[in-house]
Formats: structure tokens, sequence, C-alpha cells
């Protein structure tokens, strides 16, 4: 059974894994309580062996997720940025060892953009806007902002998107490559579930070597990369489940993968 939580709601059903931010009454925000409990999900899901995706969305359909409260962040110091406590967390979703959905259910400014920045898949309710409205602030989007978001729509929008703290909505988003679909409201979690759906039908091992490369080629040079890569594929080579697979296919039916 997942563990429970109190600012969390995890249900785990059939290798597909959905991580409910549940404080609707503050805007579903990332408080230092939720923060902890994020990791330990993370820790816990990372080690359930029957997960093979896992989908991140927010309580409520007005927003996803809020970053912190403005008078928090105007109390902070230089040493509270220094403890990257946000970027901490956004860097084990985007490492965690399973593909990822962000489920946008509605507002995903700041620190909400920032977390389904750090996903693999971003999916978006008709209702859902995305930002990084930070400078307006005086100060900057500082949990990857800066450096997901021009990775994902490229440098000029993203220079655009920071500077000027436009909102984009769903079908913008969309148009920026920001979100792969958008969907009616009271079908995004469908949504989210039929693309892990299809993800549980591929290779497993497959699946976390393929992050493990897509995330290496936004941090290294091609050369590097295709390194990654080679020796990722080499050991693709050497499971059970490429036999199974290229099996499968020649026979014509449903490969049944088992991760090894």
């Amino acid at each position: 059974m997942p563990p429970a939580f109190q600012n969390l709601k995890l249900d785990l059903a059939g290798g597909i894994a959905t991580l409910t931010v549940n404080r609707p009454d503050v805007r579903n925000a990332l408080d230092l309580a939720t923060v902890k409990e994020f990791h330990e999900a993370l820790r816990v899901l990372a080690e359930e062996e029957s997960l093979g995706v896992l989908i991140l969305t927010g309580a409520g359909d007005t927003t996803f997720v809020a970053g912190a409260d403005i008078r928090e962040i105007r109390a902070r110091n230089v040493k509270d940025a220094l403890a990257g406590i946000n970027t901490h967390l956004f860097a084990a979703v985007e490492r965690f060892p399973r593909p990822t959905i962000a489920a946008v259910n509605g507002y995903a400014l700041g620190g909400g953009c920032e977390l389904a920045l750090a996903c693999d898949i971003r999916i978006a309710s008709e209702k859902a806007k995305f930002g990084l409205p930070e400078l307006g602030l005086g100060i900057i989007p500082g949990a990857g902002g800066t450096q997901r978001l021009p990775r994902i729509v490229g440098w000029g929008r993203a220079k655009h998107l920071i500077f000027t703290g436009e909102v984009l909505d769903a079908a913008k988003a969309e148009q920026f490559g920001l979100v792969s679909r958008v969907v009616p409201p009271d079908r995004l979690l469908e949504a989210a579930r039929e693309i892990a759906s299809k993800i549980l039908t591929r290779g497993p091992l497959a699946a976390r070597l393929a992050k493990l490369s897509l995330n290496a080629a936004a941090r290294v040079d091609l050369d590097s990369g295709l390194l990654v890569e080679m020796l990722a594929q080499s050991v693709c080579f050497g499971s059970e489940d490429k036999v199974e697979g290229t099996t499968a296919f020649l026979e014509k039916r449903p490969a049944k993968f088992t991760g090894k």
C-alpha cells in the first residue's frame, strides 16, 4: 500500500502512480513540509518494481502547483536561495527513473511551471495557464526555469517569456511545444493515464535507458551524448527484454516484458 501523507495523495494501480499535491486551499503550494513529503514519495516510488509511469498533478481544478508564498519570498535571504529547496526537488523529479507526466489542471506559474518543466511529458487541461513571472518580483525563476524552459521551447521564446512574464494559455503552450496535448478538464487524468498505458506497453528497461539518454542530451556535447546512447543500447542488447521484444514482433504478438 502507498504510504500516507498529509499534503500529498498517492495512488498506485496497474503500474501507474498518480501523485497529487493536495493543498487546494493554498493553491497547492510547495511549503517545506510538502517538499519533504515529495522527496519521500519519489524515494518510495523509485523502489517500487511494479511502477512504470508516474503522473504528477494538483488537487482541484484551478491550480496545478503554486510556488512559495510571496510573503515568504520577501522574508528569504541569500542563504535561503543557496539552499535550493525547490531546485533539488525538481532535479529529483527530472532524475526519477521512470517516465513522468505532468497533468496540468490549472495555473502553473513560477514554481508550478518549473515543476512541470522537470517532467518528461506535459499535458494540459484547457484551463491551464503557464508562466514565469518572477522578474516582476525582482527575482529570477530560480528552480530550473532559466535552464529547462529554453531547452523545451527554444532560447528566443524562453527569453521572451521570462523577460516579459507573459502567461500562456493551454493552446499557446501547445503551440510553443511546452505541452504535447490539451484536453477538456474532465478528461485530463484519463488522458494522462492513456499516455501512461501506452508507455507501459514498451520495454520498461528500454524506457529507463531512453530517459537517461534523453536527459544527457540536454547536458553534454553530441559526441558524449552519442557515447551515453551507445552504452545504453549495449545494456538493452544484453537484456531479456530485447529478446522478448524482437521475438514478439516476429511472431506478431504482444511482447511480455519483464524489465530484465
